[in-house]
């Protein structure tokens, strides 16, 4: 009887240490999993590729250009203003219905639209006309299922003092914001013209304080100017919207870095390769300058 004691004693103390063991194993392996983080959570992960129509796509008409970018697996457009795709808005209702269905029925993202259109004119008469044809803008991307809207500073005049162009241009685009709240519609300013110079852009975008007046990053070479590329980024990092790249393997800017900067500030909207190459095979280069893409995230989460 007390050897079977002994012999339970026994039992118990190596059974106890066992699970002892084992509960130590089992946290620290839970301990371990907690701490790999899925690509999903990383930043930048929800960072998504498009395309816009200028000048890769300018022919392709609408029902070519979803299949072409579903090829590439590139799924979100811009649709650029007097291109093939002919989404204008002189577009009946009917019509506009149709688009619509159009991108329902496909995997493609209709992320918005873009004109070029600036608010810079010294004439009254011609800023009025600019101003009403963004409204109408913004009523088609709304229609057709854009999410918002696309237009330029653009220029400065020698007769115009600078600071009088740019308090013109900063008011009209704030109206356009304002406007565009009431469609579900950002309005999208993009960094172009006579304004790349990021510094004088801030101003206009100070000026245009409203939420839903965005910044479409237009990785001009510009950017590099004065304390360089982070500087500037970070300039309008908080007001950004959209961004445009060109080729991303060319060696005219520095993309491998800015991707960095995107991902670093967790973004989560559409960067849209936007390029006047035309290769004889438009989707395949489509889809390699996606992938570089996707490598260029990749790298800036490891």
């Amino acid at each position: 009887m007390s050897e079977l004691r002994r012999i339970t004693r026994r039992e118990f103390m190596v059974r106890s240490t066992q699970g002892a063991v084992g509960i130590l194993a089992a946290t620290a392996l839970t301990s371990c999993n907690t701490l790999k983080v899925s690509s999903k959570d990383k930043q930048g992960s929800k960072i998504r590729f498009g395309l816009v129509t200028y000048e890769l796509a300018k022919d392709w008409d609408l029902p070519t250009l979803l299949k072409n970018c579903e090829t590439a697996k590139v799924y979100g457009v811009e649709l650029r203003s007097t291109h093939a795709h002919g989404v204008e808005p002189s577009l009946n209702e009917q019509q506009r219905k149709d688009v619509k269905k159009r991108f329902a029925d496909s995997p493609i993202t209709l992320v918005g639209l873009g004109a070029k259109i600036g608010f810079d004119s010294p004439d009254p008469e011609e800023l009025k006309k600019n101003m009403e044809f963004m409204k109408e803008f913004i009523k088609l991307s709304h229609d057709v299922g854009g999410s918002g809207v696309r237009a330029m500073p653009n220029k400065k005049h020698k007769e115009v003092p600078i600071e009088q162009t740019i308090e013109q241009i900063g008011r009209s685009v704030n109206e356009l914001g304002k406007f565009g709240a009431d469609y579900g519609q950002q309005f999208r300013l993009e960094v172009h013209g006579d304004f790349t110079d990021v510094p004088t852009f801030k101003k206009i975008i100070d000026i245009a304080d409203n939420p839903n007046v965005k910044v479409c990053w237009n990785c001009n070479k510009e950017d590099l100017n004065g304390k360089g590329l982070e500087y500037n980024f970070n300039l309008l990092k908080d007001r950004i919207g959209i961004a445009h790249v060109q080729e991303l393997d060319s060696k005219n800017y520095p993309f491998a870095e800015a991707i960095k900067l995107f991902v670093k500030m967790d973004y989560k909207g559409w960067v849209m390769l936007e390029t006047r190459v035309k290769p004889e095979d438009r989707v395949k280069m489509l889809a390699e300058q996606r992938a570089m893409f996707e490598k260029m995230v990749a790298a800036a989460q490891a």
